[in-house]
């Protein structure tokens, strides 16, 4: 079985196992994380998608650990697809991996080859291509924080996508619709906000897209972007994930957290923006 060994550890988050976790717990506990890890008994179904931030755990952390902590809720979780943009333009415009082990330092997860088939008869787009994933750390970076939780209890289904116009994302969304409908499942759209401006103009633009993401409205999310120039890297994926909720009728989003990376650091003078928003 392919396994595939992490690209960005040692850089986006620790190398070291141990350390790993703590930088987990350092991101549930920060002055503007949830600060709590441990969910009650309450449950939150079966079924959510979340859009969650993939930059530098000291920097995204925080924010993506509002997302899993909400998900910690979980009674159980079956399958997780995690949908990201290609940030390295290799290979197929839209990809996922036929079968194989993903490894971090908090250990192996394995890829569910059955829904990878059936991901790709199911679209006219998505291929089958290693390559596309091999350096990318959009999907990567959300796996350390899926086995803080779950453990090992689950299964990935990785979609990384290089094209990211409408009518792709709305092709995948479907797509990964048919996928899960049968499953208790998690759905991630891994993406960043606006890039390396000023906080105020940052803040402002992504409250726009944010708006048309708990709107889960596709087209006026894909106007903002436009109209705005908002330089958010993974509007596809979130489309995408967005398609699939619509055909799952799932409509209840809420957003968890915003925050950029001036409120980590200080220098507000070029941030990026990150976001959990949370649907069930």
């Amino acid at each position: 079985m392919r396994l595939r060994r992490p690209a960005v550890a040692g850089m986006f988050y620790p190398f070291n196992g141990d350390e790993l976790k703590a930088s987990i717990e350092e991101s549930f506990f920060h002055r503007i994380g949830p600060k709590k890890k441990s969910p009650s008994v309450e449950a939150i179904g079966e079924r959510v998608v979340l859009v969650s931030p993939h930059a530098g755990y000291m920097y995204s952390g925080p924010v993506a650990a509002h997302g899993y902590y909400a998900c910690s809720y979980l009674k159980s979780v079956e399958l997780v697809v995690i949908a990201g943009p290609n940030h390295y333009g290799i290979g197929s415009g839209v990809a996922t991996v036929r079968e194989g082990v993903w490894e971090t330092p908090l250990g192996k997860v394995e890829v569910d080859g059955n829904s990878a088939k059936r991901l790709v008869e199911s679209s006219g787009i998505v291929d089958f291509d290693d390559s596309a994933h091999m350096r990318e750390h959009s999907i990567e970076v959300q796996i350390p924080f899926l086995q803080y939780i779950f453990g090992s209890k689950f299964k990935i289904l990785p979609i990384s996508m290089m094209l990211q116009d409408m009518s792709t994302a709305i092709d995948v969304g479907k797509a990964i619709a048919n996928c899960v409908k049968d499953k208790k499942f998690l759905l991630i759209a891994s993406s960043d906000f606006t890039h390396y401006e000023a906080q105020e103009i940052a803040s402002r633009k992504d409250s726009e897209a944010i708006k048309a993401i708990l709107q889960m409205d596709v087209l006026k999310l894909y106007n903002v972007i436009e109209n705005l120039n908002v330089t958010m890297c993974g509007y596809g994926p979130v489309a995408a994930i967005i398609t699939a909720a619509k055909e799952l009728n799932i409509t209840n989003g809420k957003l968890l957290k915003y925050a950029t990376s001036g409120d980590i650091t200080g220098d507000y003078s070029s941030v990026v923006g990150y976001a959990s928003i949370l649907f069930q």
